[in-house]
């Protein structure tokens, strides 16, 4: 996810300080890892260096001082080509899950084994998913979020399926290589 375009979309719906943009990320992208202060500022920064958002003032109202930020023209065209983009999907698909079967063939390991214990912390982290979107006040995009990462975790449990049926092809196949 680009935190630049993301912080331009936060700006996109008024002046805000830096400490109210990384409470609304985090707010509005629940399920992403959540934005570090110093990230925000960085970012905010290289913003007003590329023209895309400027300061609009600062103000202290009994605290510290805060920097008021918002998007310029530029900033707001930039958000609109950016969100219009399709995203094409990967070329190459890196997958540790399948090196670590391949290295664990090649180390002598036990990949049946290791496919086991992947699948369970899969499903663990299902069922951590699956009742964060089911509770009760669950925002939609919070249950949104959660029913990505399923897809992907179920996409997961799949290919896992199939190469635990296949391993012992699979192991001959690496084994004479």
């Amino acid at each position: 996810m680009s935190t630049r375009h993301v912080l331009l979309g936060l700006l996109a719906a008024g002046p805000s300080h830096g400490y109210d943009l990384k409470r609304r990320h985090d707010e509005q992208f629940p399920q992403a890892r959540p934005l570090a202060y110093g990230q925000v500022y960085t970012t905010l920064q290289r913003l007003v260096r590329d023209g895309l958002a400027e300061v609009e003032g600062t103000d202290s109202e009994g605290g510290p001082e805060r920097t008021l930020y918002r998007s310029t023209d530029a900033g707001a065209h930039e958000l609109t080509r950016w969100a219009g983009e399709v995203m094409p999907p990967a070329p190459f698909v890196t997958n540790e899950i399948f090196a670590k079967v391949v290295v664990s063939i090649l180390a002598s390991g036990d990949p049946a084994a290791y496919l086991t214990a992947q699948r369970a912390a899969h499903m663990a982290r299902m069922r951590e998913l699956t009742a964060v979107k089911t509770a009760p006040g669950t925002d939609l995009a919070t249950a949104l979020s959660a029913d990505y990462a399923l897809n992907h975790l179920d996409a997961d449990l799949r290919w896992m399926t199939t190469t635990a049926a296949r391993l012992t092809t699979l192991t001959a196949e690496v084994d004479s290589a």
